[in-house]
């Protein structure tokens, strides 16, 4: 095992998790052979076969097991070399990989990395926009962004802050349909949903009145939902930041409408919490999501 680099313990962790030659070629960009022959290579210097091969993807054997648990030993101890390094350094490197919505990428993350860069100009993003919930460590992913109770995501969530959300209707959708006063005026008018989220079609008011938000014009999308807003199809529940970034949407029921304030939480793997291109990000995710944000 003396021949073994880093890079080749790297190597057998993340094709041991992503179960196939193929994903683990396709993560780093190279053919499968070089990969397939890099696992030749480190199985002959173990001396012991380490992974079993068939039409359905990889499996370990039971050495295999033990060296991947040796590999991630290996790979935390380096993590915190790094970080030890890195503090005494003063200078955060490194590549963090984060994963978000659309939505969060666009009206959140993207404007606020120009901040980022220059509080860390050696430091390298990742930004994997993706609706789907991701697995961190079969993705690579550091830091996933999520909205929603941080109760139901994860032991390892941490709260981020709230988002804030309101009614919004184009002019030409009020001008034609006429602008409610009062809550109850909405059963007359259209209410843009999101079928992927139900709790976001759920509107609260001051009164203790209520409304469900069950239009025959729906998306998963929020991005969506307030472009089809614009487009005068109806009243949507928007994020006010989304809002406002469409220009062209005014506030209905501003003073009566309860916001659904949504969380924001960021989960992350506890092997690589302490890692400082890690820690600089998260710290930078709490400033940006800040109540005055």
């Amino acid at each position: 095992m003396d021949d073994l680099s880093l890079a080749d313990i790297a190597l057998f962790v993340r094709a041991a998790t992503l179960g196939t030659l193929s994903a683990a070629a396709r993560e780093r960009g190279v053919p499968v052979s070089q990969v397939s022959r890099a696992i030749d290579r480190i199985e002959r210097a173990c001396a012991v076969r380490l992974l079993r091969r068939s039409g359905r993807g990889l499996s370990l054997t039971h050495d295999g097991e033990s060296f991947l648990a040796f590999c991630r030993q290996v790979g935390s101890q380096r993590n915190e070399l790094e970080a030890d390094f890195s503090r005494r350094a003063g200078v955060v490197s490194g590549r963090t990989r984060m994963s978000m919505s659309g939505v969060i990428a666009h009206f959140w993350i993207v404007p606020s990395l120009p901040s980022l860069a220059r509080e860390h100009p050696q430091l390298g993003v990742d930004l994997l926009v993706d609706d789907d919930v991701v697995d961190l460590a079969r993705a690579g992913v550091d830091i996933a962004i999520r909205t929603g109770d941080p109760a139901t995501l994860s032991m390892a969530a941490r709260p981020l802050g709230r988002i804030a959300t309101g009614l919004y209707a184009s002019p030409a959708y009020l001008a034609e349909h006429g602008e409610p006063q009062e809550a109850s005026q909405l059963v007359h008018h259209r209410l843009l949903s999101n079928c992927e989220h139900p709790v976001l079609n759920r509107l609260r008011f001051r009164d203790g009145g209520s409304a469900t938000a069950d239009a025959l014009w729906r998306s998963g999308s929020t991005a969506v939902i307030a472009q089809m807003a614009t487009e005068g199809l109806g009243i949507a529940h928007l994020p006010v930041r989304v809002a406002a970034a469409a220009g062209h949407l005014q506030p209905v029921l501003p003073s009566q409408f309860v916001s659904a304030d949504i969380p924001v939480s960021a989960i992350l793997l506890p092997d690589r919490q302490r890692l400082p291109h890690v820690r600089v990000c998260v710290d930078h995710l709490l400033r940006m999501f800040a109540p005055s944000s």
